[in-house]
Parts: structure tokens; C-alpha cells; sequence
């Protein structure tokens, strides 16, 4: 499953930081299955959230040349409250590492200026014609479609 947990990108300093932002909404239907009576935005789709954004950080600081960015490593998850419907979870990504294959983040995710979520992490990215020559026209569909969906972000 691929989720899409940033709505909004509203600060971006190329290649060091990232703010964006995801509203939670009572719709989502995986929030009615984690806690019966009590919905709230799993502690993974938080992490998910900072992982995301840091993705888009990476796309444009090397011009999308990589067409998947993904989740190598995770370290020091805290998490410190919830996040129910009707908030909006704030995530404020920090480059500490910007390499060609792979990349490393701190992270940190607020809900009403409270921490709720904080991370150190480590991206790798990539691109699928690396690893077969034949995927080059996939690769090209992937990186327009993340193009897209950054520019639209980014309004």
C-alpha cells in the first residue's frame, strides 16, 4: 500500500529542510481500526509522515534523478502524544546527510507546537533502470508523476 501523508509543503530549504504538513481526517479509514472508540493517527503513519517529507526534500535537491526514495533505517522513534482528527501533524525535516544513493534525516512531527513524534532516519534512493536497463521507461513515468505531485505540493 502507498500512502500519501503530506498535503502540503510550506517551507523547503534546497537539500537542508523540510516543513510540511498532513491534516487528519476522520475519512481516513485506517484511524477507526487502531484504537476502537478512540481514532488516532498510527505511530507509524507519523514516522511515514517524516519519511515522506524528506523524500520531497531529496527529490529536489538532486533534480529527481532517483525515481524511488524509500526507508533504509529507522533510529531513536519517540513518540510523545497523539495525533486525533481535526489536528494537522506538522513535520519538520533536517537534512544531516545528502549523498547520491542514500541520505540521512532528523526529524521531528508537532501537533498544536507539541512534539509528538521525533526520528533520526536514513533514505535510500535509487532508481529501478539501475538495476534493470529495461525499467528506464518506468523510471521516466515515476519521476513525471512525483513532478507532478511535488509542483501541486508546492502551490
Amino acid at each position: 500500500m502507498k500512502f500519501g501523508l503530506v498535503d502540503s509543503i510550506v517551507e523547503l530549504t534546497r537539500g537542508e529542510r523540510i516543513v510540511a504538513v498532513k491534516a487528519v481526517s476522520l475519512a481516513e479509514e485506517y484511524l477507526a481500526d487502531h484504537f476502537p472508540t478512540f481514532p488516532v493517527l498510527p505511530g507509524v503513519l507519523m514516522l511515514e509522515a517524516l519519511v515522506e517529507s524528506a523524500a520531497w526534500l531529496v527529490r529536489d535537491a538532486q533534480d529527481f534523478a532517483s525515481s524511488l526514495v524509500l526507508l533504509h533505517n529507522a533510529r531513536n522513534v519517540t513518540y510523545r502524544s497523539f495525533v486525533k482528527p481535526g489536528n494537522l501533524l506538522r513535520m519538520e525535516v533536517t537534512c544531516r546527510r545528502l549523498a547520491q544513493g542514500d541520505s540521512d534525516f532528523e526529524g521531528i512531527g508537532y501537533c498544536n507546537q507539541t512534539e509528538v513524534v521525533k526520528a533520526r532516519f536514513g533514505l535510500k534512493h535509487f532508481s529501478l533502470q539501475e538495476r534493470e536497463p529495461s525499467l528506464a521507461h518506468l523510471d521516466r513515468r515515476i519521476i513525471d508523476d512525483a513532478r507532478a505531485r511535488f509542483a501541486f505540493l508546492r502551490r
